[in-house]
């Protein structure tokens, strides 16, 4: 799979702050690739991987972009796919 970078207006690339310190260019097809896998159907995943490439900011923490999915699964009817994403953090990452 080919990884396209968001790129903000002014021709920057929208980076995440992971846990460890570190970036990486934000990629959507992590967010939609993880929701399907939590439950959620492709169009609903594509359509929250779409409005967080809108966003402004240059620079997200990966715990912001986390809880902005989950809050959007739950808005749009995928309440089972956010739970199911949370209960997999708990469980593999120790995350809560």
């Amino acid at each position: 799979m080919t990884r396209i970078p968001i790129v903000l207006l002014g021709g920057e690339k929208m980076e995440v702050k992971k846990r460890d310190g570190s970036t990486e260019v934000f990629m959507t097809e992590k967010v939609v690739v993880s929701a399907v896998k939590s439950g959620a159907s492709p169009e609903v995943a594509r359509e929250i991987a779409s409005s967080l490439s809108a966003r402004t900011e240059k620079t997200m923490e990966s715990s912001e972009i986390r809880e902005y999915v989950l809050t959007e699964l739950r808005s749009k009817g995928a309440a089972s796919a956010a739970d199911s994403w949370e209960s997999y953090d708990r469980e593999h990452k120790k995350r809560s």
